[in-house]
């Protein structure tokens, strides 16, 4: 989906998101892809190696979505951590969502050795940092689990070369980095060089799984043997997924320091929600590198204090790392927390045959995405998977943590359902009250309304009734965007879609 241009990640201002050509027509392939960053691209490369024909579709450029947002964390540490996992799915589980990302981390690292793609790849550590004040019992538990996950896994009494807070942590070895808009380049040569064909600027409005199954938009239609919605949230069916995950809006800004005075590590501090940091290379600055840190999350649409979450990361960071300089770079993205804490990867959970989907990355979407891939190529060429089971979208999770989550999540989206009720969450009074560049909900008799000023004036009108569920959307100034608070969907100002899973724009104004 189309990604607002309000904030531009440090990849975006570093690499070209390339486009792909325009589709138009019908067409034919053995497998259609929808969504051109990690999961899409992934799961395109690896069936084109297979001698599959793939079409990929996406509205952006390449990387143009999420993946383009992203910090490019490669971790096995897990974002919601091993300990928690044991005591939701079992020690067996926990062991196969170790090793599945491990094993993610080493086929990132055999494409980029044998497509020879220059992104930056590279071996470090992770280290968990336990945070000030916080009780180190969640390092022994999450080392003791780790160890029997199989990882290569130390306690230590401080993140070695780390010249600040010498605070316990918990070192991962043999994660990994780099630059994520650079590595789908990489794999979107490999795609087309085998046969396969990318497609920008197509906007999919039906995904049918009949005799033939087939993707269609206003002006093209794709029949292929199977269909894989790679799309962040799945825009193929209104409930299946949605329920049982939930979106929330992180936030990034980076700084140059001095080269050498930090380490090349991912580290994640013990907080939640948590703090995550690495470093980039500058090529335009080679007495530079560049210091990510990223984290302040919050629930997408509760929240519009952008500015607040920015500044809160840049106090933490100067806390810990007073070499920093001025921050150049902020950005935001979006991540489904699934409520059981793993990602849905295989067929379709509406039931709709010949249709795949790739979606809850949890914070961790590089390795997610690419896992995803290796799953969905097994599923499609009839292959067994050791971790088909694990990621099922139809998997039932049972243990008490992940229904009070379920619970938790979807009273939640009942709640926004009061903003239906006339006068409920109106942000202006009339018209006149919105400033050139913001938005405001209006009412409007019984109808709510999103109204947009534009910078030289101009009022756009449109319906405040998100078309997945109908809840009201919220303006997200940071953004300029129309951002709904029930799962996920954004809007462009004018209307037009920017996220799943809602398909259609926000409805004109009679």
């Amino acid at each position: 989906m189309r990604s607002s241009e309000a904030t531009r990640s440090f990849w975006k201002a570093t690499a070209e998101s390339r486009a792909g050509t325009r589709l138009r027509g019908l067409h034919e392939a053995d497998v259609c892809v929808i969504g051109a960053g990690i999961a899409g691209l992934t799961t395109a490369y690896l069936l084109a190696r297979e001698g599959r024909r793939v079409v990929v579709l996406d509205d952006n450029p390449i990387g143009g979505g999420e993946t383009g947002q992203t910090t490019a964390h490669l971790a096995s540490a897990c974002d919601d951590y091993l300990h928690v996992l044991e005591r939701m799915h079992g020690s067996d589980a926990a062991r196969l969502v170790y090793r599945s990302h491990q094993a993610a981390i080493e086929e990132i690292g055999r494409i980029v050795s044998l497509e020879g793609i220059d992104c930056e790849f590279e071996r470090v550590n992770g280290f968990w940092w336990l945070a000030q004040g916080t009780a180190p019992d969640i390092l022994r538990a999450e080392f003791d689990a780790a160890r029997r996950a199989g990882a290569e896994v130390e306690l230590l009494d401080h993140v070695p070369d780390l010249p600040c807070e010498r605070q316990p942590a918990l070192r991962f070895g043999r994660q990994g980095q780099l630059h994520p808009l650079k590595y789908l380049q990489g794999l979107a040569a490999s795609i087309e060089r085998d046969g396969g064909t990318i497609h920008s600027g197509n906007h999919v409005t039906e995904i049918e799984s009949a005799d033939v199954p087939r993707v269609a938009g206003d002006a093209f239609e794709v029949r292929a043997g199977a269909i894989v919605v790679c799309t962040n949230t799945p825009v193929v069916d209104r409930f299946a997924v949605h329920t049982k995950q939930a979106p929330y809006r992180t936030f990034v800004i980076a700084a140059p320091v001095p080269r050498g005075t930090l380490p090349h590590l991912l580290l994640w501090d013990t907080l939640d929600p948590y703090h995550y940091v690495r470093l980039a290379r500058l090529d335009t600055d080679l007495a530079s590198e560049l210091l990510i840190v990223g984290g302040e999350d919050h629930k997408t649409g509760h929240h519009d204090d952008g500015a607040r979450r920015f500044a809160a990361l840049e106090r933490w960071a100067r806390e810990r790392f007073p070499m920093m300089g001025a921050v150049e770079h902020r950005w935001s993205g979006q991540v489904m927390e699934p409520v059981d804490h793993l990602a849905f990867i295989g067929r379709d959970p509406g039931g709709r045959e010949h249709v795949y989907v790739v979606t809850g990355d949890s914070g961790q979407g590089m390795t997610h995405g690419t896992l995803g891939g290796m799953v969905i190529r097994d599923q499609i060429l009839g292959r067994a998977n050791p971790w088909e089971s694990l990621y099922a979208p139809t998997r039932k999770s049972l243990c008490a943590a992940s229904v009070k989550e379920w619970i938790t999540e979807n009273l939640d989206v009942c709640r926004q359902y009061l903003d239906l009720v006339p006068g409920v969450h109106t942000t202006a009074e009339d018209p006149s009250e919105i400033a050139p560049g913001t938005g405001a909900i209006l009412q409007r008799g019984a109808t709510k309304v999103a109204a947009f000023r534009t910078d030289d004036g101009e009022l756009i009108e449109r319906s405040a009734y998100c078309t997945h569920l109908g809840c009201v959307v919220r303006w997200n100034s940071l953004e300029r965007s129309w951002d709904c608070p029930c799962h996920g969907s954004r809007f462009a100002p004018t209307g037009e879609v920017l996220n799943g899973p809602a398909i259609g724009p926000l409805a004109t104004i009679e």
